[in-house]
């Protein structure tokens, strides 16, 4: 087990002129469970490609450990790849995949034999050994690539996007086995997903990248709690946050209806460049429904209404035509998420009032998108 470090090290394709990974500086500790998300296109496959050897790094190094390893092979990195697509033999058993990289590696038979048999039981695979990759299930399959890694006894395991091939419940049931067999083996892990809620059900930490650029990196609760910018604010959270493009007057922030008070601490901080205005966001879950005229609130007119059970979801848009050209969520733009009661909610065509409960609203520079002091 090691650590691993980007210390300014990028990517650049040929015949491109952006970085496809820009100096990305990234500490993961030893026996870490560290989640690279973002969007597609963001640079997450590239900086994972780069640790396992598979990408060139054009400028800074990667160590794993104290040791340098930018222009090592990948197979002498100590390193195990989990791939998207599971990459088995066809032709071979569950066992002869599992334990191929030991037999090419020149290990004995017995301890070959020994390491297979650990994983399919750690993998609950045991009765799946002798069988071919095509009489087994998507979520067998991804387990046995699992267990293709975990024989190798790595100083790091690297996953792309490996529960992406799997059916909504399976993906759900096989990253809450991944991140128990991790904390289990205590081996350190980069685990590549473009889906939020794994990031934030599974990653020790969470590192968010933008056009190849680390926008933050923190805890789960972090992320949530206190986004650095507004577009953490925005992909992190689902249903996503909403945000809106207020105008500061009279020491508040001014949508529509609304007047939201700010602290002399917030209104400190805005500058020239924002031009008289401010970013502020709010999670659909940190509202309440309010009657007509209340002090701070504003309304919306309901569009649809999703029932999950547990929770139910307003969207709508802002009674003020004109605000709504100011406000955006995870449902687009002019729209407005809220979560409701789920034994009462309204109906659709109805107007509700909402107000954002006190110190649950997020404030960002118009100007830059930095998060600004509240």
């Amino acid at each position: 087990m090691a650590t691993v470090t980007y210390d300014h090290a990028s990517r650049i394709y040929p015949g491109t002129e952006r970085p496809a990974v820009d100096a990305l500086n990234l500490e993961v500790e030893d026996g870490e469970f560290l989640v690279l998300v973002g969007p597609s296109g963001c640079g997450k496959s590239t900086s994972l490609r780069m640790l396992a050897g598979l990408e060139d790094v054009n400028s800074g190094r990667i160590l794993i450990g104290d040791r340098d390893v930018t222009d090592v092979q990948p197979k002498d990195r100590d390193i195990a790849m989990v791939f998207q697509n599971y990459a088995l033999y066809p032709h071979m058993s569950v066992a002869d995949n599992m334990g191929f990289a030991l037999k090419i590696a020149g290990k004995p038979k017995a301890e070959i034999r020994q390491r297979v048999e650990e994983a399919a039981k750690i993998l609950d695979l045991s009765e799946y050994l002798d069988r071919k990759p095509k009489a087994l299930s998507g979520g067998q399959r991804q387990r046995v690539a699992m267990g293709r890694a975990i024989v190798r006894q790595p100083q790091v395991f690297l996953m792309d996007e490996p529960l992406s091939n799997l059916d909504a419940k399976l993906r759900v049931q096989t990253r809450t086995q991944i991140a128990s067999l991790q904390r289990r083996l205590g081996v350190t892990t980069v685990y590549v997903t473009h889906d939020q809620t794994e990031a934030l059900t599974m990653g020790d930490r969470i590192c968010v990248l933008k056009d190849g650029v680390l926008q933050q990196v923190g805890t789960p609760r972090d992320m949530y709690d206190t986004p650095q910018n507004v577009f953490v604010a925005g992909f992190i959270g689902s249903p996503a946050m909403n945000l809106g493009s207020f105008k500061v007057a009279d020491g508040k922030a001014n949508l529509g209806g609304a007047h939201i008070p700010l602290t002399r601490t917030t209104l400190d901080a805005i500058t020239e460049e924002d031009k008289g205005e401010i970013t502020l966001g709010f999670r659909p879950e940190a509202t309440h429904l309010v009657s007509e005229g209340t002090e701070a609130s504003f309304g919306i007119k309901v569009n649809l209404v999703e029932e999950l059970g547990s929770d139910a979801f307003v969207y709508g848009e802002m009674l003020d035509k004109e605000a709504s050209e100011h406000i955006s969520s995870g449902a687009g733009d002019a729209q407005v998420i809220v979560r409701v009661e789920p034994r009462n909610p309204p109906m659709k065509g109805d107007t509700v009032y909402i107000k954002i409960e006190d110190g649950q609203k997020h404030l960002f520079s118009s100007a830059t998108g930095q998060r600004l002091p509240e």
